[in-house]
């Protein structure tokens, strides 16, 4: 195994080189944005690079792909006054002493309700909230966007939410769509396109032009939530 770095115009890409028995060169860019070349046990270093080289263009955009699904809230320490993400506004972490565990969004502030003023305690209680929360909020608007749309009106759709490390949703040829709960943290609107993207991959599995033609005449203004989604998680 060998790591190298080649510098592409102002972006430089890192990749690790795995030697194996076999016959032609190949690139992986895997979902936490590293990349991978396989390449046979005679090649020289001189070929790996050229060969990263003319993929270039295609690895930084598989990387932009993969880190515009990341979530990017960086690590809380559920102090007061911290300041938590909720339908893409901020609110300040309030932290209440109670005989119950509950929360509450009130003025600015998200308060939270607890037996114990530990980090480890707010914070279960504040992800079981949010989880909650993200569980109606998102079958109001799948269901809503199903009601909209008729060309899914004859696809057997469910949907699910759980904690994602490396995309908003995604889609199985079933039906199953499955939608990150961090995604309760942006706007409305962001969700509404991720929800939107993940059906049309119902009609069209692949990122291609009769998907993206699908998406803009759903959601005209899909990439202004895509870059909100994108930027704003902070």
């Amino acid at each position: 195994m060998q790591e190298q770095q080649l510098q592409f115009g102002t972006r430089a890409i890192s990749f690790t080189t795995h030697y194996a028995n076999r016959r032609s060169m190949g690139i992986q860019v895997r979902p936490d944005g590293t990349v991978h070349v396989i390449a046979p046990n005679d090649t020289q270093s001189s070929e790996i690079l050229k060969k990263v080289k003319t993929k270039a263009g295609w690895i930084l955009k598989q990387q932009d792909h993969f880190t515009s699904f990341l979530p990017l809230t960086p690590p809380r320490k559920y102090l007061n006054g911290e300041t938590h993400l909720y339908l893409g506004r901020q609110y300040r972490l309030k932290k209440m002493e109670s005989v119950s565990n509950q929360v509450k969004v009130y003025r600015g502030y998200i308060e939270v309700y607890s037996k114990q003023d530990t980090q480890e305690q707010i914070n279960l209680i504040l992800q079981d909230w949010y989880k909650s929360r993200a569980k109606i909020i998102f079958n109001e608007l799948f269901t809503e966007t199903l009601q909209k749309n008729h060309r899914f009106h004859n696809k057997k759709v469910t949907l699910h939410t759980k904690v994602m490390p490396t995309r908003w949703g995604s889609c199985s040829p079933s039906g199953r769509v499955t939608l990150n709960t961090e995604l309760v943290k942006s706007p409305k609107a962001c969700i509404e396109y991720v929800i939107i993207h993940e059906l049309c991959h119902l009609i069209y599995p692949k990122h291609n032009k009769r998907f993206y033609s699908l998406l803009n005449s759903i959601m005209p203004d899909w990439e202004k939530w895509k870059e909100r989604l994108e930027r704003g998680m902070v």
